[in-house]
């Protein structure tokens, strides 16, 4: 496929640092001694330097073992992570959406749709005009009028997924959201990141599913342990980490 290479992200090595408290048990008086702080803070290096240019029209797959990066990733191209250093350009605000979207679990499927669109951009007679599609792809049927709390993470994901894909961002960044449900709203769903993707958009997705990133990406970035270790062609950077995870061998 040809790109108008027309840039609409640019990572330029990335640092991410978490730190992550460890508490401890401790007497009174060793509290007081240590001024009552009692938690021990470790810092983890989630990205280190990371470099990546992307452009209009790419679906990227970023795969990786656990911890190795990959959602952080996400999160500092989306803005929601502080870098240590490094810079993040856009061309436009990004979607990010995950399993763990920020839906209201007090409220119905319903009014979930449309506080949704509206957190998109959509004015009401846009939501008005996609309701029912929204409705339809989502196949929660009656259970849109139940409160969120009440649904399973795979129909929140179906919700989430339906509302954040009516329409086609500049920069769209899945996070395992297409990991839950069965095959064939997965099918589904991979055919609408396909019909986003003829739309021009950028897509990034994180998932463990090979087979996923195979069907519907453009090309695959391998992260390990916060490092980029592989940009490349699709099946050979797949290929690679398999090679590698059958070996044993982790950076």
């Amino acid at each position: 496929m040809e790109f108008d290479k027309k840039i609409t992200i640019h990572v330029d090595n990335v640092v991410v640092d978490y730190k992550v408290y460890v508490d401890k048990h401790l007497t009174l008086r060793h509290l007081a001694s240590a001024g009552f702080t009692g938690r021990e803070a470790t810092v983890v290096n989630a990205l280190k330097g990371v470099t990546n240019t992307i452009y209009r029209g790419e679906v990227i797959g970023v795969l990786g073992s656990n911890g190795s990066g990959k959602s952080t990733l996400l999160s500092a191209i989306a803005g929601l992570v502080p870098l240590a250093s490094g810079s993040v350009l856009v061309r436009s605000e990004p979607a990010l959406l995950g399993v763990n979207a920020a839906l209201k679990p007090e409220l119905s499927g319903h009014r979930n749709i449309e506080i949704g669109g509206l957190a998109m951009g959509l004015q009401l007679q846009e939501i008005n005009k996609e309701f029912k599609k929204i409705e339809e792809f989502t196949e929660l049927g009656d259970a849109l009028s139940r409160p969120l709390r009440t649904y399973s993470s795979g129909m929140r994901a179906r919700l989430a997924f339906s509302i954040a894909t009516v329409r086609t961002p500049e920069i769209l960044l899945i996070d395992e959201a297409l990991a839950v449900g069965d095959k064939s709203f997965r099918e589904k769903s991979l055919k609408r990141v396909r019909e986003m993707q003829a739309e021009a958009g950028t897509i990034v997705m994180v998932t463990h599913n090979l087979e996923e990133i195979k069907k519907t990406c453009t090309r695959a970035l391998w992260l390990e342990n916060g490092h980029l270790k592989l940009d490349g062609e699709v099946d050979f950077v797949i290929d690679s980490y398999k090679q590698s995870s059958l070996a044993g061998g982790k950076d």
